[in-house]
């Protein structure tokens, strides 16, 4: 029932998005664009809720109550920045707003895949956090391995991130001819 939920909170989350951008900018209702897009954070209330309800009513913890924690992490750090990302693209097909930028070439680049590393560091914490109150949680009662190999893996993603944003920083990507080098 977990993983059912968690692509329920998936698809949920990009159906309130294209929903909120289309009332924003194609049936010209930002107000309720806005209002749909802020509904988001409660699909991942649900999931914490109902995740917390399964190990309390007595499941033991496994790959799916992990898995949920990392989903939910990963929506904290970049849920808003995705809603704002997208809402920057529609405003300019949509809207005949400005084209957003981009991340850019050399140092800019460099320094945008830092903040987006800060992002992940941010998101293996709520995870972490998560894991630990359900290990603390279920205590001696329960094998909690799985719960506590999420907890690395949330560590080997940070790990993995600091060596693309280092990567970026060593071998900065350059601008094509004639693009600007900003």
């Amino acid at each position: 029932m977990i993983v059912a939920l968690i692509i329920a909170c998936e698809v949920g989350f990009w159906v309130l998005l294209a929903a909120g951008l289309t009332l924003r900018y194609v049936a010209k209702m930002p107000r309720a664009g806005a209002a749909l897009l802020l509904c988001e954070p409660l699909l991942e209330l649900v999931l914490l809720v109902v995740t917390t309800l399964d190990l309390k009513n007595g499941a033991a913890p496994d790959w799916k109550h992990g898995l949920a924690a990392l989903y939910i992490g990963y929506t904290v750090a970049y849920g808003h920045y995705t809603v704002k990302w997208l809402d920057g693209h529609a405003a300019h097909r949509l809207a005949g707003g400005p084209k957003p930028a981009g991340p850019g070439y050399g140092k800019a680049r460099a320094a945008h895949e830092w903040k987006l590393w800060i992002r992940t560091v941010l998101a293996a914490a709520v995870a972490l956090c998560l894991l630990q109150v359900a290990v603390w949680y279920v205590g001696d009662a329960g094998d909690v391995s799985s719960l506590k190999g999420w907890q690395f893996a949330a560590l080997r993603v940070v790990g993995i991130h600091a060596l693309i944003a280092a990567a970026y920083t060593i071998w900065p990507k350059k601008a094509p001819v004639g693009a600007d080098a900003s």
